[in-house]
């Protein structure tokens, strides 16, 4: 039986958070299924704020290019705001097929430059593994780290 958890936070522009997932055993899987990005200044400047999520660390790799050739990248989200109206406009791309049992890690930069931080909300759905997915999802996230 599968449940929804849910994480949120704020960062300044060009850091990282980690959420902490991983387990003793490993035996819990979870998929992204919401990601969203907002100013904590709406209204009151241009923002162009772009969020992503990484099943690694990006310390050193922050950037405000999208690849989705990127093998550890799970979600992205661009959203961009006038200064003169609270209307914001969203684009979200989750790889919802992508199921992991290791922390990950949320960065959100402004591709104008601005400094004001960012709010973000991730909802994750979380479901029991077999031993098979659990030694398979491991195996692929230390991949992931050494290349």
């Amino acid at each position: 039986m599968s449940r929804k958890i849910s994480f949120r936070g704020i960062l300044p522009p060009g850091e990282q958070d980690r959420i902490k997932l991983s387990t003793l055993n490993g035996k819990t899987g979870y998929k992204i299924t919401d990601f969203k990005i907002i100013s904590s200044v709406v209204g009151t400047t241009t923002t162009e704020s772009l969020g992503k999520i990484y099943n690694s660390d990006q310390t050193g790799n922050i950037s405000t290019t999208v690849d989705f050739s990127e093998g550890d990248l799970l979600a992205v989200n661009f959203t961009g705001m006038g200064a003169t109206s609270a209307t914001e406009n969203s684009n979200i791309v989750i790889f919802d097929n992508k199921k992991f049992n290791q922390d990950i890690f949320v960065y959100i930069v402004d591709t104008k430059g601005e400094t004001d931080p960012v709010n973000y909300y991730i909802e994750l759905e979380a479901m029991p593994l077999t031993d098979i997915e659990t030694t398979m999802l491991t195996l692929q996230s230390i991949r992931t780290i050494t290349e």
